[in-house]
């Protein structure tokens, strides 16, 4: 793997791992940019061999890489997870859920050497982005972050103890009843207020999702990984306290959205 570079070309960013003087290094660029960032690996690493993955390898592949292998995106996924699990010695269950937060997201299951893809969704990033321009008219991810951070959803999400109040709810007040149901307030609510609630969306989403598919497959744990967490605590902290509600172990990757990179290097 010493000599290897991995690429990652997904539906919003190009990622790229690769290992020099022992260390793991990452980078990553929006597709926007994917001229630049190619490039700029011509000058740097004309002589290692290019691992691709994703749906843009072709792509590349033809323009700009003629003599790289395109490998799997789902295998390069898996094996990419299964590689930072053990250099960063997680404790993890043999038998997990992988989550991959992209544009969109997908769910595997993974025991031992096996893996299998076992859902995917449209909900992710994508849709973070999408409706944070809406929302907040910005189109840069930290920026949506930061504003996601500083909202209050309870200005736009209809909570369990709003509609109960003054009484005790039968269940945990914070939980939502209806999102973005506050259709008075909404129009005075503020962009990062709107934010707030869309993150929460998806990690509700994400996670109803997952507890189903770990359901029938008699899975306890949950893997997360994806370009959509970097950064992003507000959704790590979501999906960690709805995993909890719900009975699955999360565990979170460091860099884990360079797993289909590094997987592309180990094939």
């Amino acid at each position: 793997m010493n000599n290897r570079i991995g690429i990652d070309a997904g539906g919003s960013l190009i990622k790229i791992a690769y290992e020099e003087n022992g260390r793991m290094h990452f980078r990553k660029q929006p597709n926007s940019e994917l001229d630049e960032a190619l490039q700029w690996l011509k000058i740097t690493a004309s002589n290692k061999p290019i691992y691709l993955t994703g749906g843009k390898a072709g792509t590349i592949q033809a323009n700009y890489f003629p003599e790289a292998k395109v490998v799997d995106e789902f295998s390069a996924v898996c094996e990419g997870c299964k590689h930072l699990k053990m250099k960063q010695a997680i404790t993890a269950s043999e038998h997990y859920i992988l989550v991959n937060i992209g544009t969109g997201t997908s769910w595997f299951t993974i025991k031992g050497e096996q893996y299998e893809r076992v859902l995917g969704s449209g909900i992710g990033g994508g849709t973070f982005m999408g409706l944070g321009k809406i929302f907040a008219e910005a189109d840069d991810f930290s920026e949506l972050v930061s504003l996601s951070a500083e909202g209050d959803r309870g200005n736009v999400d209809l909570l369990v103890k709003d509609i109960y109040y003054p009484e005790k709810p039968p269940i945990h007040g914070e939980l939502t009843a209806g999102n973005f149901a506050k259709s008075q307030e909404i129009s005075s609510s503020s962009p990062a207020d709107k934010m707030a609630s869309l993150n929460n969306m998806i990690a509700e989403t994400l996670i109803l999702l997952t507890v189903q598919a770990a359901s029938l497959h008699n899975i306890k744990q949950a893997v997360f990984i994806g370009s959509t967490l970097a950064g992003n605590q507000l959704l790590r902290e979501n999906l960690k306290t709805y995993c909890k509600m719900s009975g699955i172990d999360p565990v979170f990757l460091e860099n884990g959205e360079f797993s289909g990179a590094i997987g592309a290097m180990l094939t």
